[in-house]
């Protein structure tokens, strides 16, 4: 039969063409057909044709019956159709295949079949494209509807008129179709929208420092511009004197609104729809239904008539009051337990004494007022509990020394309420010095200290703080001496640097579970394996501080005035934090303290308002398909008050097509907190040599894409420019931009920073101190720590160290009470001089340098004696500042103390409490 001839064209069949081979139906009355296989413009109109009678289910419609989804004009006369008419002929006899044959000589194209019987091709449904819309077909774009008798323009069902909106929809604020809204672009072969955003709505600086204000639309060109994208978050961030505080919002009867889909909260960049009866999530372009109880009309401009009396709806930074249904447990009394080490060394050092002191310092400002608990556990070779229930007359304390069957003995009684407890607290720290003072145990058993104090606080979490002075050698996580000379500035260092044993991070990793911080607080004499240690305080938001070779007198201070703030700062507890990004767009590493659960939720016992968090963006799809792409960050904490909140901080970026745009757009001091994390991670999985040349690579190809401005390349080679744009010169040098000529500075001063420069100088401890430091560091801090400050404290002008008044400009000043700073000198060695006295500060340690030749006045202000030649410096004291130290529990005005020296002044408002 496949080789027979073709048989010949039947005749039609009465009845005319099946009802399979009808076109499209069109809105409306059906229209009379054109010429069959017409493609050109339809005839001019006829005489109306007959009504035809009503149409049963199982009717069959005669050849003069007219059939929908014609192109126009009077039907065509009576007889056999022509061969290849309409959907492709007449249905062969039954036996025969079908055979299709071309049109004849000078007809046009049949246009487009439509579905079996004639029935209308139904809408896309929602969430078929990006925003819920399916882009036309190119052929559907470029062929347009025919005209019908009456003036009257047809179009194809699923396609719309420039210009033209569907009956009822006329001029109705947020009536547009699903997903879509004024201002959005629709374009050949895919879709482009253009969102309506107000972009002056923004999340304060000291919330939220990006690397970049503006987005590249595509990966390809994020990849030849080279520019990393990242943000810096500090969610707790204090308002400055002159910043807003952050809104509270108490959700109404409908709750808190969030999109179904993606969870993202309600904020000012999501879309209204539907006069705000729907509104579209601006990440994940959900269309959601708004809750009666939050329903408002819509203006003119599609925006909710109510805009302004809801924070969460015009400001980037609003904080949720939290329902019931976010808490997991009732929110938990603060909870501060101390776990301290009582070895020889510890007691001979002061450290004991120390933190016994500055604990007892900090009673009164701990948080949580009358809720607040506190406990305490010694360890040497054993584990010392202390029983501090209110009503006993003393202490009790209790010596658990089988460090493998360790058992917690009176548990209820170990964990107390401060307010309660009081007397006996502040009797157990005024004794603790002496109880330990004959001790002369070497050994450390860190290890199962932790697990005591674990089983005591596990059912309330808290803040947990550590204090360690030798290498833990006994019981569980022991740790060895793996110090080695000769590795120090080969490729080997790096495995100083890396973990030991995984039993601080498993222990780590139980204590963010059951939501307690670990603050970690080393004295060092010889080498302890902090790196090894520091898990702890990595995995449960705890911070990191080292005293090496401690001494009371000179780094007690330091010391009791950093705990003192660890323990008094405003805290939240029980928090977790997840960030969100618009499709086409993911969040690529986390970089800080804190365990992340799942993929992409941060694990926070406990968040202060010193907590940073960094994170690098990246794209996840070839192109973005919007014009904006939106960022969200929400934290859900139980404030000191035990209040249950979140805090959310949305902002919108726009997109970019040109490199110039982006180029910008770029903060490079955000940009360097963010090189610099990302090359502490790349220097812990490889080496330091990596990070430094990684760190210098970048800074050159950002400087090659400043320079290169929008050429496009095509496989690496330079391609013309585009029509309507100018070219540029290429022998023509083009200088930095301004907001990057500080980069190569700022680059070169992190790689000669002590926690990635080479060299044999630096100590594994203290490396690993540093990287703790930086990590955790905002945009201000690691800037002042990789480029310090230098003041020239012997030529200040008359008015530094005194508070600024209207009169001072921009100049820098410090200090809630607005010091003025000197001026800052450059760093470098030509601006020390033999006669001059220069402070250096770094935001971690203040280092004062005195020439031999410097002005005996200003020596004698500062230190009393006219000379330091043949004087031992660690005896060397500031009188005049501790004279001012004392002057402040009186609590004098300002202008009682305004005829002190201004660099005294000066001084104090770096780091003293002189002036009020």
């Amino acid at each position: 039969p496949f080789n027979a001839p073709p048989p010949p064209a039947p005749a039609a069949p009465v009845g005319g063409p099946p009802v399979a081979q009808m076109g499209a139906m069109s809105l409306g009355a059906p229209p009379p057909p054109g010429p069959p296989g017409s493609g050109g413009p339809p005839p001019p109109p006829g005489p109306p044709a007959p009504a035809a009678p009503a149409a049963t289910p199982f009717q069959t419609f005669t050849p003069q019956q007219p059939l929908s989804g014609g192109m126009g004009g009077p039907p065509p006369p009576p007889g056999p159709p022509a061969v290849g008419a309409g959907m492709g002929g007449p249905p062969p006899p039954p036996g025969q295949p079908r055979v299709m044959q071309p049109p004849p000589p000078g007809a046009g194209a049949p246009p487009p079949p439509g579905p079996p019987g004639g029935v209308p091709t139904p809408p896309a449904p929602a969430g078929t494209g990006f925003y819920g819309q399916q882009p036309p077909a190119p052929q559907q774009m470029q062929r347009g509807p025919a005209p019908v008798p009456g003036g009257m323009q047809m179009q194809q069902h699923g396609m719309q008129q420039p210009g033209m909106q569907q009956p009822g929809m006329m001029g109705a604020p947020g009536m547009q179709q699903p997903g879509m809204q004024p201002g959005m672009q629709q374009q050949q072969g895919g879709a482009i929208f253009e969102e309506k955003i107000d972009y002056s709505i923004k999340v304060p600086e000291r919330f939220l420092r990006l690397t970049t204000d503006h987005i590249p639309s595509s990966a390809s060109m994020a990849a030849s511009s080279k520019i990393p994208m990242g943000a810096v978050i500090r969610p707790l961030a204090p308002p400055g004197p002159n910043d807003e505080e952050v809104d509270v919002v108490q959700p109404g009867a409908a709750g808190i609104i969030r999109c179904k889909r993606c969870r993202t909260y309600i904020n000012p960049f999501v879309t209204w729809l539907e006069n705000g009866r729907r509104w579209r999530c601006n990440i994940c372009a959900q269309l959601n239904e708004c809750p009666s109880a939050y329903f408002c009309h819509l203006d003119e401009d599609g925006q909710r008539r109510d805009k302004m009396q809801r924070p969460e709806l015009h400001k980037g930074v609003v904080e949720f009051v939290a329902p019931a249904e976010y808490m997991v447990r009732p929110p938990q009394p603060p909870s501060y337990f101390f776990v301290i080490d009582v070895s020889v060394t510890a007691v001979r050092s002061g450290m004991l004494k120390s933190v016994a002191s500055a604990i007892k310092a900090s009673l009164d400002d701990l948080p949580g007022e009358t809720r607040t608990h506190i406990g305490f556990i010694t360890f040497d070779n054993s584990v010392h509990y202390y029983s501090l229930k209110a009503g006993l007359s003393r202490p009790q304390m209790m010596v658990v020394g089988d460090l493998k069957e360790l058992f917690v003995p009176a548990p209820d009684d170990l964990l107390v309420n401060l307010r309660d407890s009081r007397d006996i607290v502040e009797d157990f720290l005024d004794n603790l010095p002496e109880m330990f003072a004959k001790n002369q145990c070497p050994m450390s058993c860190l290890g199962p200290a932790l697990k005591a104090a674990f089983t005591v606080t596990k059912h309330v979490g808290g803040k947990m703080s550590v204090f360690q002075s030798v290498l833990p050698t006994l019981g569980d996580g022991a740790l060895k001496p793996r110090e080695n000379p000769r590795v120090m500035g080969t490729p080997d260092e790096v495995k100083l640097l890396r973990l030991d044993t995984k039993w601080y991070k498993d222990t780590a990793i139980e204590f963010s579970r059951a939501q307690i911080c670990v603050d970690m607080y080393f004295f060092p004499y010889q080498y302890i394996d902090i790196a090894s240690a520091s898990e702890l305080a990595k995995y449960t938001a705890g911070t990191v501080r080292t005293y090496v070779a401690f001494n009371p007198a000179v780094d007690g201070p330091k010391f009791e005035s950093e705990l003192n703030k660890n323990l008094t700062i405003d805290t939240a507890f029980e928090a977790v934090c997840r960030v969100r990004c618009s499709r086409g767009m993911r969040i690529s590493n986390f970089y800080g303290n804190f365990f992340i659960r799942g993929t992409d939720l941060l694990a926070l016992p406990n968040v202060s308002s010193d907590s940073v968090y960094t994170i690098d963006i990246v794209h996840d799809e070839q192109s973005v398909s919007s014009t904006a792409v939106t960022l969200q960050a929400a934290l859900l904490y139980t404030s000191k008050d035990g209040e249950r909140k979140i805090r959310v901080m949305t902002q919108a970026l726009p997109t970019t097509s040109l490199t110039s745009d982006l180029v910008k757009s770029i903060d490079q001091d955000a940009m360097c907190n963010v090189l610099a994390k990302q090359a502490l991670s790349v220097a812990v999985k490889t080496n330091l040599d990596n990070a430094r040349g990684r760190l210098q690579q970048i800074c050159v190809d950002i400087i090659r894409s400043a320079k290169n401005g929008d050429k496009r390349t095509v496989s690496g080679y330079a391609m013309p420019p585009q029509q309507g744009q100018q070219a540029d010169d290429d022998n023509k040098e083009k200088p930095i931009p301004d907001n990057l000529k500080l980069l190569p500075l700022y680059t070169l001063s992190m790689m000669k920073n002590v926690a990635l420069r080479g060299g044999t100088d630096v100590h594994p401890d203290e490396r690993v101190q540093a990287h703790q430091l930086l990590s955790n560091m905002s945009v201000e801090q690691s800037l002042r720590y990789v480029y310090p400050q230098l003041f020239a404290i012997h030529d200040m002008d008359s008015t530094a160290g005194l508070p600024a008044d209207s009169s001072s400009g921009k100049a820098k000043t410090a200090g809630r009470n607005n010091i003025l700073l000197p001026k800052v000198a450059n760093l470098s060695v030509e601006r020390l001089t033999s006669n001059g006295i220069f402070l250096l500060d770094n935001g971690v340690d203040m280092y004062l340098w005195v020439g031999r030749s410097s002005d005996p006045a200003v020596t004698s202000a500062l230190f009393g004696i006219s000379s330091l030649e043949n004087v031992d410096m660690s005896q060397v004291r500031f009188p005049l500042v501790l004279f001012l130290s004392s002057l402040s529990r009186l609590n004098l005005p300002a202008s009682a103390i305004s005829t002190v020296p201004g660099v005294v002044i000066f001084l104090n408002s770096r780091g003293w409490n002189c002036t009020k």
